[in-house]
């Protein structure tokens, strides 16, 4: 059975003065990625495929060269386009995403709606795939974007689940019709 594995992004050094999506891995996101190359290796990914932001970037250069295979990225594999809001408070984040997956057809959270980022999302998926038409492909990018694909195929609620992936984490899939076999939610180094 071919399998997508979906990895969300190690631990990223959090600068408030700079934008999130343009930040890099922090030492403990480093450190994590040999842990999650372990967790990678036994679903053998013939390659490595991350989102443009340098965090993705960073973890799927990371686990690609601790399993020796090839590493790209991929436009339309990004976070949820938050890329006007400022930073909020935790607890405030929370909240307002709370209810941008309570309510996925309103932009109530940056530039795209819940619909919006999950159907950029698979389309890239769907793009990669075609890609690599055969053999395991591994996928790094975000949170918001994992929970959105994972939840539209049968994973749960979409806010639980990003409540409940550490950084990094896995959801392994099967192709061609993703349903998940493995969610390995925290993965400590």
């Amino acid at each position: 059975m071919r399998k997508l594995i979906l990895i969300k992004h190690a631990r990223p050094q959090m600068i408030d003065s700079v934008p999130p999506h343009e930040w890099r891995l922090s030492e403990e996101g480093r450190l994590a990625c040999a842990a999650l190359a372990d967790v990678v290796r036994q679903h053998d990914p013939v390659v490595i495929v991350s989102s443009q932001e340098p965090k993705a970037q960073e973890t799927g250069r990371l686990v690609a060269e601790a399993l020796g295979k090839p590493m790209e990225t991929a436009a339309g594999l990004a976070e949820h386009d938050r890329s006007n809001v400022p930073m909020m408070r935790s607890s405030e984040f929370l909240s307002a995403l709370a209810m941008f997956f309570k309510q996925p057809n309103r932009r109530v959270l940056g530039r795209e709606t819940a619909d919006e980022a999950a159907g950029r999302f698979e389309r890239a998926i769907e793009a990669v795939l075609a890609r690599h038409p055969e053999g395991n492909v591994a996928v790094v990018t975000h949170g918001t974007v994992l929970a959105l694909f994972a939840s539209e195929n049968g994973a749960g609620d979409p806010f639980l689940l990003y409540r409940q992936l550490g950084l990094p984490s896995v959801v392994v899939f099967s192709i061609p019709d993703y349903r998940v076999l493995e969610k390995l939610e925290r993965i400590v180094a």
